[in-house]
């Protein structure tokens, strides 16, 4: 009986062109398991395409519930921005795929696990540090790493000669990674970071010239720092995410340019397309200014560079993700209310915000008058606050005479 080798499959060129190399290559039984994240029609010929390159069984995992619960949401509240830009779509989805990939290996008796992602990437980390903490016993195989197959051109040419259909053209191949929170793409004229994106690149959202000349209002409750209701409406995990991605790209919304500094030591340019998103990380943060103390507030961006930070790096299942995960939820139990959201030509931006837990009080304030607030006690916090600055500077003084 031959050994088996599960692969992340997407049906994309670098997947497509895996299947046959590692039947050419390896004594192996391929399973393609292709894990739905929200790519939308990409799956609906992922199966049919898979046998025909010489899978031997092909799974289709939903996942976008937990995707969004288990891995956009936990990121959300902590508020994690790569680098203060990259809001982390491709990089929290591998985890998840690599999760189910350990899962269906156990499942099928495989020696081994599979994955597309290059040598000079990001993901081929992520893929192989989730195997090594759910399944150290795995062998793990990167074919980017061992053929012969050097360039896009190259695979493209491979798959032509062995006949694999492709959607894709040499001169239109941009690298892209789709799923239910973002669209990703590099490669082409964008390698060049002085060259502006094309606007055939963007595919979910509409270019912000050519948004409406209103803008559109929407209205975000948040519980424990989880979005629950639009305007009002109660919607699950996954429509949440659909209908503020289409809100959002309606109006231009969620379009970043990056150059990006990646875990394997070079630079990397990629344009990324993040409707929902964007006006989530905007609303929360505009409810967590409502609603955190100063200290707390503070601190917690220092967990949340930190925190994308292991993300990014592929530490999903680290201790240490988990134990600020642990962190982030302390500080959202106040994290509930209402932010009024501006949507308008691109921008995104806060128009209001209201909470049973607000730390926001009027009474002390107003510039008006108020009965709450003695204006003398200021003096003699700034004494004592300022007391340091003036021992130095009376030492100063002294040591110059």
């Amino acid at each position: 009986m031959s050994k088996k080798v599960v692969l992340a499959y997407s049906g994309g060129l670098d997947t497509s062109v895996i299947i046959p190399w590692l039947k050419e290559h390896y004594d192996y039984e391929v399973i393609a398991v292709c894990v739905d994240l929200g790519q939308g029609k990409e799956i609906d010929p992922v199966k049919e395409k898979a046998i025909k390159s010489g899978a031997s069984k092909v799974y289709i995992e939903d996942v976008q519930e937990e995707f969004v619960t288990d891995f956009i949401y936990p990121t959300l509240k902590a508020g994690a921005k790569y680098e203060d830009k990259y809001l982390l779509g491709t990089s929290f989805a591998r985890p998840l795929i690599a999760k189910k990939l350990v899962e269906i290996a156990k499942k099928e008796g495989a020696e081994a696990i599979a994955h597309g992602a290059t040598g000079k990437g990001n993901d081929q980390v992520r893929f192989e540090l989730t195997v090594k903490a759910l399944a150290p016993e795995l062998e793990i195989i990167a074919p980017w790493r061992i053929w012969d197959l050097t360039s896009r051109s190259d695979e493209i040419a491979y798959a032509e000669k062995h006949g694999i259909p492709l959607q894709t053209k040499q001169e239109d191949s941009y690298s892209m990674d789709r799923n239910l929170w973002h669209l990703s793409h590099e490669g082409l004229e964008l390698e060049d970071p002085w060259n502006e994106p094309k606007t055939k690149v963007l595919q979910i959202c509409v270019p912000p010239e050519q948004a409406p000349d209103t803008p559109t209002y929407l209205e975000l409750e948040f519980e424990k720092g989880i979005p629950v209701k639009v305007n009002g409406k109660a919607l699950s995990p996954v429509e949440m995410i659909a209908y503020l991605n289409k809100v959002g790209a309606e109006n231009g919304v969620g379009v970043t340019d990056i150059v990006e500094n990646r875990l394997v030591g070079m630079k990397s340019r990629g344009v990324y397309e993040t409707p929902a998103g964007t006006i989530l990380y905007e609303a929360h943060e505009a409810m967590e200014h409502l609603c955190l103390d100063r200290q707390t507030y503070h601190y917690k961006q220092l967990v949340a560079n930190k925190y994308a930070e292991l993300i990014y790096d592929g530490m999903w299942y680290s201790s240490l993700r988990e134990a600020l995960a642990a962190f982030v939820d302390k500080t959202q139990e106040t994290v509930t209310g209402t932010v009024k959201i501006k949507l308008y030509k691109g921008n995104c931006t806060s128009a209001g915000t209201k909470s049973p837990y607000s730390l926001y009080n009027m009474d002390f304030v107003t510039f008006e008058k108020d009965d709450v607030y003695s204006q003398k006690d200021a003096e003699g916090f700034i004494n004592l606050f300022g007391l340091p600055l003036k021992i130095k500077a009376l030492m100063d003084q002294k040591n110059q005479k």
